[in-house]
């Protein structure tokens, strides 16, 4: 089984395993305009772009274990697009993404779930590196064609790309949000693929805090709000986060 984390030293409980797990599972699968073959694809590039950007072999044991499928069948265009998002994304423009997406192969959905299974594999793999245990395998894809399913209610608000806002949700979409009239920007930035906020939602509870947790001021987890704030912010510091 993925992710049994033996003869690490280290006790990660049992709500980060079963969220690694079924974030495989669905890096596996088809998504909304992406194959289960190009999504793992995606995912090796991503191991490939940080493992050279550190000075490692994209093939070392410490660096980019498990590469799998490596970038059959991506188009060029998305294999530039991972490699800028992970190795120099404090030099992303409007006019960059545009480009992008403009390109051969691309698109606004085909880039926003690239930059979902990009948060994925690149959390997963920093919380391996930062505990010095070995990278999980990347998984066998799975058969299955996207939905191609682009949300009717998609608009550009604010951002370079479109959003769905919570007033603008399908029927297949509703709670996406657990109902809640606003959303902050940092969960609508990837809804316009909207199996992405599921998927980033079940990660962040098991890494950080849930949706609901989020609005609690109080001790919801082994340390206080205070401190896993303190925490974070002192990451984002370190990482240049300037969102």
């Amino acid at each position: 089984m993925a992710f049994e984390y033996l003869g690490g030293g280290w006790p990660i409980s049992r709500r980060v395993r079963g969220a690694h797990r079924r974030s495989w599972e669905r890096l596996a699968s088809a998504g909304f305009w992406w194959t289960g073959v190009e999504r793992v694809a995606i995912a090796a590039e991503c191991r490939r772009a940080a493992a050279l950007a550190a000075g490692e072999s994209a093939d070392s044991e410490s660096g980019a274990a498990g590469l799998g499928g490596g970038r059959v069948g991506l188009p060029e265009a998305a294999v530039h697009a991972v490699q800028k998002i992970v190795v120099d994304n404090a030099n992303l423009s409007r006019e960059w993404v545009e480009e992008v997406c403009a390109a051969e192969g691309m698109s606004e959905e085909r880039y926003i779930e690239l930059l979902g299974v990009l948060v994925h594999v690149f959390s997963i793999d920093e919380l391996h590196r930062a505990l010095g245990i070995p990278l999980e395998p990347l998984p066998a894809a799975l058969a299955g064609e996207p939905s191609r399913r682009r949300p009717t209610g998609a608009r550009r608000v604010a951002g370079w790309l479109p959003i769905t806002p919570p007033d603008a949700l399908d029927a297949e979409d509703a709670g996406l949000y657990d109902n809640a009239p606003f959303a902050a920007n940092v969960l609508t930035a990837l809804s316009l693929v909207p199996d992405n906020l599921p998927w980033l939602a079940d990660l962040s509870h098991a890494h950080y805090l849930s949706y609901a947790e989020m609005r609690e001021t109080g001790k919801v987890r082994e340390i206080s709000r205070a401190q896993q704030e303190l925490i974070a912010s002192r990451v984002s510091v370190l990482n240049e986060c300037f969102y």
